[in-house]
């Protein structure tokens, strides 16, 4: 009895192994493509911080404001829209409200990122 116990934990330790083996292989892929894509350097560096600062992603903050580019009077225009629609005092989400600030935070700073490096170009 106690052999064939040992032989089970013995055969789940192995899967269990291999999962975790087969897990960071593909992490590791993963963040090997990202960087090729350009998800690295020095720009990839800012979008980290900013992503870290804001507590959201560039993509989260358009899929909130609902914009697909990033055009500051379409922001402003979204943001003022959703932020009244959200109050409070008409019925909305203080939490709603709360996600369309930050995102325009975080828009705010990518546009602001944006311009820094179109500067030093002109």
């Amino acid at each position: 009895m106690a052999k064939y116990i040992a032989q089970i934990v013995i055969l789940g330790t192995q899967v269990i192994g291999r999962a975790f083996a087969r897990a960071l292989r593909q992490e590791f892929a993963a963040s090997q493509e990202a960087a090729r894509r350009g998800g690295g350097g020095q720009q990839g560096t800012s979008r980290a911080a900013a992503n870290a600062k804001s507590g959201i992603t560039l993509e989260e903050a358009q899929q909130i404001l609902n914009v697909d580019k990033l055009d500051p009077e379409q922001i402003k225009k979204q943001y003022e829209h959703l932020f009244k629609v959200n109050d409070k005092s008409k019925g909305g989400s203080f939490y709603i409200q709360s996600k369309v600030v930050r995102a325009k935070e975080r828009l705010d700073k990518e546009l602001e990122m944006k311009q820094k490096t179109e500067e030093p170009e002109k």
